[in-house]
This record gives C-alpha cells, sequence and structure tokens, in this order.
C-alpha cells in the first residue's frame, strides 16, 4: 500500500475486536480471544499510527499486547487492506451470530452450541428453533431459557426495526420530491444506507441545501404519511412514518452540501477511514466541510467530488463505502467501473400469464421493449410448483405454439425472445422437465422452492447435482431467502459455487427487493470463485421490471462491473454462454 493512503489505529481496532468477537463464538481457546482484545485496546490507545510503524519496519511485537502473529496481521491488514485471521473466521462463522448474542441469555457460549447443535445462523433460525421448543432441550438452557430468549429475540428485533430497501424507497421518494419543491431549496438528496443501497434500511437520512430551513422543515412535517413528529429543531427535523420508518432531514447551507453528503452518507467505519486521512494530511474533516486546522474557511465542502479530490482521492461511489477496501483501492487507481443500470441489456427471468404473472407475453415484451432492452426470456414456472400453474411439457408445447404464432406477428421486433423455463430443483438434485425438453430451452433457470430444511450436506449435494446437469444455466436465488420473512436454506455456498464455476452456470442476484439473492457479500464469493453473475427481476407483471434497479444497486455493492454481469453483454456473446458444451 502506498503511503499516501494509511489505515488509521481506530480501524486496525475495530477489526481485531471483530476477530475476537467471532473468535469466541467460534469456541477458540480464551486466551487467543483475550489476546485479540488486548491488541484492540493497545492499538486503538497507541499514540503513533501503526500504518507508519508498518512502512518504517518496526518491531510491532515490541508493544504491550502484541505477539508475533498479531504483529504479522496488523503487517498483513496495513499492506494489503486485510486482516488475515478475520477473513478466514468471516468465511466459517456466520456473521449474523453477532445478533445472535445481542439476545438476552445467550453469550457467545450459547451462539455457538445454537450454531453447531441446531443450525442457528441468525435471529430468524433462533426464533424457529425456539419456538419448536428444540432449543429447552440442549444441555444448559432450559424453558426458563428458552422463553427469556423469545422474548430478547423480539427485543433486539424493536432495536432494529430494518425497512427492506424497496419499502424504503418507496416511501422516501415522495418525501424526497416534497422537499426538493419546498421554498428556497437549492440541492436535496437522500444520504445514510438508502444511498449506499443497504439491503435492509434501519432508517432514512434526507439532506437539503437552503438559506432558510424552517419552510423546508415545515413541508416534511405536514407530509402525507407522517404519523409523527419525533423532533424538529433549527436544522434537524425527525419524523416517524407510518408503518414505523424514521426519517431525519437536515438541511444546511448550500456552500456545506458537498461534506455534509459525504458525512451523512457514510458507512461509519468509510467516514472513520476519511477522517483518518485528513489527520495525516493536517487536515480536519467534518460535515462542515475540510479544514486546514488553523483556517475558518473550507478547503472543499460545496461538493463531494471536491471534498475526495482534497484528499488526493478519486470520488468514491456511495455503494462502495462500506470499509472493505475502497480507500486502499482509491488511492491505489484501482476503483472498479461500476455497473450501471443503462449496461443492462437484457431480462433472464421473469413470468406470465402461463403461470403465476399477472400480464401475458405480450405485455411482458412491451414493458421489456420500453427498457431498451436487446433481448428477454421467458421462464415461467415447472409443474412442481403446481399453485404456480407451472408448466409440464404438454403445457409448453402449448406455450411455445403460442410463442411462434406470436412471434410471426412480431417479426424481427426487439427485444429477442429467449425460450426458457424456471425449473425446479426437486430433493434429489433432478430437475422437474425431461432431457428432451431441457435441451431445446434456450435458458434453464434452476431453482429451489421446497425442502429448505434438508440438513446443509443434503442441501447441498442436492444443488450441486442439478448444477452438473448440461442443460442448466443459471442458479436462481441461491439462498431461498424472503427479507425480513424466511432466512435462507443451510447450503455451503462455497462448494456451490465452486460447482458454478466448474459447469459454467450463472448465479442469479435476484433483484426482487424481496430476496436480493444472492447478497452482495455472496456476489462477492461467487466472482472470486470464478462464477458470472446475472441480475434478473423475477418479474410477475410488467412493473415488476423495475426490480431491476435494486439488483444493479446490490451487484455494485459487490464491486461488480459490465464484464462480470451476464446480462450486460451483448446477445451474441450472452448465446455464446447459453450454448456451453453438453448442449
Amino acid at each position: 500500500m502506498s503511503s499516501s493512503r494509511r489505515i488509521g489505529n481506530a480501524e486496525i481496532a475495530e477489526r481485531l475486536e471483530r476477530t475476537a468477537d467471532l473468535l469466541e463464538i467460534d469456541g477458540a481457546n480464551a486466551f487467543r480471544v483475550r489476546a485479540y482484545r488486548n491488541a484492540a485496546e493497545a492499538v486503538a490507545a497507541h499514540a503513533e499510527s501503526f500504518s507508519a510503524m508498518v512502512e518504517r519496519a518496526a518491531d510491532l511485537t515490541e508493544l504491550k499486547g502484541i505477539g508475533k502473529d498479531l504483529a504479522a496481521g496488523i503487517t498483513a491488514l496495513v499492506r494489503e487492506g486485510a486482516l488475515p485471521a478475520l477473513e478466514e473466521l468471516s468465511a466459517r462463522v456466520p456473521l449474523g451470530l453477532l445478533d445472535v448474542v445481542q439476545v438476552q441469555s445467550v453469550g457467545p457460549k450459547r451462539a455457538h452450541t445454537l450454531w453447531q447443535q441446531r443450525g442457528v445462523t441468525g435471529l430468524d433460525d433462533l426464533e424457529r428453533v425456539a419456538r419448536a421448543g428444540r432449543v429447552a432441550d440442549l444441555p444448559g438452557f432450559g424453558e426458563k431459557t428458552q422463553a427469556k430468549i423469545l422474548s430478547g429475540i423480539e427485543a433486539v428485533r424493536r432495536r432494529d426495526g430494518r425497512a427492506r430497501l424497496g419499502d424504503a424507497d418507496a416511501l422516501v421518494r415522495p418525501l424526497l420530491a416534497l422537499v426538493e419543491g419546498a421554498p428556497g431549496v437549492k440541492r436535496a438528496g437522500v444520504a445514510g444506507s438508502l444511498r449506499r443501497g443497504r439491503e435492509t434500511i434501519g432508517d432514512v437520512d434526507l439532506l437539503a441545501a437552503a438559506r432558510d430551513p424552517a419552510p423546508v422543515m415545515a413541508a416534511l412535517r405536514a407530509a402525507d404519511g407522517v404519523r409523527e413528529v419525533l423532533g424538529s429543531g433549527d436544522t434537524k427535523t425527525s419524523v416517524l412514518l407510518t408503518g414505523g420508518l424514521q426519517v431525519d432531514l437536515r438541511v444546511v447551507p448550500e456552500a456545506a452540501y458537498g461534506a455534509a453528503l459525504v458525512y451523512f452518507t457514510g458507512s461509519k467505519a468509510h467516514n472513520v477511514a476519511l477522517r483518518q486521512l485528513a489527520i495525516e494530511r493536517g487536515l480536519k474533516l467534518s460535515e462542515y466541510g475540510l479544514f486546514a486546522h488553523d483556517d475558518e474557511d473550507p478547503i472543499a465542502a460545496r461538493d463531494e467530488r471536491d471534498v475526495y479530490a482534497a484528499l488526493e482521492l478519486p470520488w468514491i461511489a456511495p455503494e462502495l463505502r462500506e470499509d472493505r477496501g475502497e480507500m486502499e483501492a482509491a488511492d491505489e487507481g484501482r476503483l472498479p467501473e461500476l455497473l450501471t443500470l443503462d449496461d443492462i441489456r437484457g431480462d433472464l427471468h421473469w413470468h406470465t400469464t402461463w403461470s403465476d404473472g399477472a400480464d401475458d407475453v405480450e405485455r411482458m415484451l412491451e414493458a421489456c421493449a420500453a427498457r431498451g432492452y436487446e433481448y428477454a426470456a421467458i421462464t415461467d414456472h415447472s409443474q412442481a410448483l403446481r399453485m404456480t400453474g407451472g408448466l409440464d411439457a404438454a403445457k409448453l408445447a402449448r406455450q411455445w405454439e403460442a410463442l411462434d404464432a406470436a412471434e410471426r406477428e412480431r417479426g424481427d421486433a426487439a427485444p429477442t425472445l429467449l425460450r426458457g423455463l424456471e425449473v425446479d430443483i426437486l430433493k434429489d438434485g433432478r430437475l422437474d422437465l425431461d432431457d428432451d425438453w431441457l435441451e431445446r430451452l434456450d435458458i434453464v433457470v434452476a431453482s429451489v422452492h421446497s425442502y429448505f430444511d434438508l440438513a446443509q450436506a443434503d442441501q447441498t449435494e442436492r444443488i450441486v447435482r442439478a448444477l452438473g446437469h448440461p442443460s442448466v444455466n443459471v442458479l436462481a436465488h441461491p439462498t431461498g431467502r424472503l427479507l425480513g420473512r424466511r432466512d435462507g436454506f443451510d447450503v455451503d455456498l462455497d462448494a456451490i459455487f465452486a460447482a458454478a464455476a466448474e459447469h459454467g452456470v450463472a448465479i442469479e442476484c435476484n433483484a426482487s427487493p424481496y430476496r436480493l439473492d444472492a447478497s452482495d457479500v455472496h456476489m462477492m464469493r461467487a466472482v472470486r470463485a470464478g462464477c458470472t453473475i446475472v441480475i434478473d427481476s423475477d418479474a410477475h407483471a410488467a412493473a415488476g421490471l423495475d426490480d431491476m434497479r435494486f439488483g444493479v444497486l446490490t451487484a455494485r455493492r459487490a464491486w461488480l462491473g459490465v464484464d462480470q454481469v451476464l446480462n450486460a453483454w451483448p446477445l451474441e456473446r450472452v448465446r455464446a454462454f447459453l450454448g456451453r458444451s453438453g448442449r
């Protein structure tokens, strides 16, 4: 890493502390856990920059609390942007267990037992097994502890109170339009986790630039859907919307808008890194601007890009601001050229009235054409999902007859229609359609819709077997999760991604805001394994095609560009991918 970008002591300490938490849940030796906690305290309290110490090859083991292994880990973090022990633990220990330990009566040791004995990887899993009475019978728990855990889960969720990305977006768009139209507003926008495209949102931050905040605040307080005004002052108003989403509006002078947008967009860890960089350059960064320590006038404040430029960095897209190495990449000129919605050339997974869709093929194709798509794939459900009216071979034949007639009418009109099917992966890994038809399809989207409770080894073997079928092109919504309603099934995703890469199967980012599956983190792992990603709307009506933007947001958070995303490619290249050997 170049000396112009140094990871701060606070960042190093935070990652050491996170490692200690995961080690404790993993059941590691207590002395090792304590070593990481002691090291975190030592780093946080040390006056000199650890980055500077590494650059001058100082012996970190001379410091109290830093042993040989920890010194090597900190050196790797400074030089490469990753702490090896944390990377290894994050791949093995479910990060959702950091939420589980927040539940009353569940500490790290009990979280470990619940994970190992009951497959608990997050709050939803914990609630499921507790309500099934499968916690009380564990050694050291009992009925009273089970009851406390159920109560504690609700308490954690009340503190959480997160909304799905799509829900928050829909609620906030009219409020933003109201703010933008308020008297005296020069600029306005969304900040916080919603701007960064997080899959769930705690509360929403709105930012406006105006000389007089009063009429802007009044506009928000009077907005439709505001259930309660939580507070309203000179520069900030907080309201609670019907449904419980909190919205915070801040009004700043136009001259400070850029700095405020950086600050309120976050993330917290990204802002810490920016402030540390400013300190190293002899500057001070706040929501009011970037200042030399003895100056009252900011060096940069009006525009976000100016703030980054004054710190000798290129502008970093909001979706990347999660402390995942974006500062190092910016410093070294390695920021990716991120995918945009305009890059998307087609949608390869949507449904019609032939199964459970609300619109017919013609309407869906018209909607795809309106979005400028070059190609589009009809992928109604196969027969296993009987409640959807799924297609067996006979019904698929009738559909193709209708498509033949429709295509004669359409001629060469765009988009090109690809004939596909979303085919269920059966319990034993076979596909829900005979091979003769599978070979005829332009695209086969395989997915799991049943037997979610299989043991991890069985679930993984089931999916891996399906991926090995020579006709499968896409694995849809690979964890089966429904945000806010259902956790994903227990599966070894690394084994899944390895199999997909081996067999040339794309991993789907299902853009439905109820799914966003694969997640940003999972897509990063999939790409590292050699997989191609495809972003699909899974639309069941024409309006659902608009969900593609949530998938693009999620892909941007995964650092993806055009080269990694199948449906950002021209049709000829897509056909080549779909027509792999064995078809």
